[in-house]
């Protein structure tokens, strides 16, 4: 039904009442929009200046009476765009965000959780949060990114690969990865450090887990619900990052 898809799209109950009476009609003025919809004529006005703002609703003001006109369906097309536009704005204010109060509170001593599970919805943000914290950690050890990943992560997060990438605090990082699949032949972008080999052996792998200095990092992306653990251990860290490193010696040496 249509009000419940409406009501998914974060409209409100009388939004919803206001633009399908005018949608229905094609143009009403705000008194016939309340006699449709039995809602007050103020609180018309209200609800019809955020649907304006969408891009669903029109005024047309050329004659003695203002005109609520409607615009066709695919203008909701339009607010998907708009969302995602404020979402990437929100992500780079973010980024921001983290690196200036990165700097404010470099003298801060905080402690770090020993293990951290992260839900779906917080897996972007978390990836972005803790490059500094594990850049930090893998200079202070081998400047290697080592472990495995499969390659859905490539499909999932991809942006934040370009982002890692081309910070500074990531330059003196060398990632070494076995995957399950060609990966690079899904990333657009190439990066001189940024090893990804195929090997043939793991067909059964189904997440990625990553070695990072003293984290051990592991995202689960080819399969809902995506989910991250992240252990902060420098004995677990330091075997696991042999394993790896004898594993991708044994198989490209």
């Amino acid at each position: 039904m249509i009000t419940d898809i409406l009501k998914k799209l974060h409209f409100t109950d009388k939004e919803i009442q206001v633009y399908l009476a005018v949608l229905e009609h094609g143009r009403l003025t705000p008194a016939q929009v309340s006699k449709y919809t039995h809602i007050n004529r103020t609180t018309v006005y209200s609800t019809a200046k955020e649907l304006v703002k969408k891009g669903l609703l029109t005024e047309d003001i050329a004659g003695t009476t203002r005109t609520l006109v409607a615009l066709p369906p695919t203008s909701l097309e339009r607010l998907h765009e708009h969302e995602k536009k404020i979402l990437d704005k929100k992500k780079l204010l973010t980024m921001q965000a983290v690196r200036e109060l990165d700097a404010f509170t470099r003298e801060t001593k905080y402690s770090v959780p020993k293990i951290v599970f992260v839900e779906e919805d917080g897996v972007e943000a978390h990836l972005y949060r803790q490059t500094p914290v594990w850049n930090a950690s893998i200079l202070e050890r081998n400047s290697e990114w080592l472990g495995f990943q499969d390659a859905s992560f490539v499909k999932q997060y991809e942006p934040w690969i370009d982002w890692y990438w081309e910070q500074d605090s990531s330059e003196r990082i060398h990632l070494k990865l076995l995957s399950n699949e060609k990966a690079e032949e899904i990333k657009k972008k190439k990066f001189s450090r940024r090893q990804i080999r195929f090997w043939n052996k793991t067909e059964n792998f189904t997440a990625t887990t990553w070695v990072l200095g003293d984290y051990v990092t592991m995202i689960i992306s080819g399969q809902r619900p995506r989910s991250l653990v992240e252990i902060h251990d420098p004995v677990l860290a330091h075997n696991m990052r042999e394993v790896f490193k004898g594993l991708w010696k044994e198989v490209f040496n």
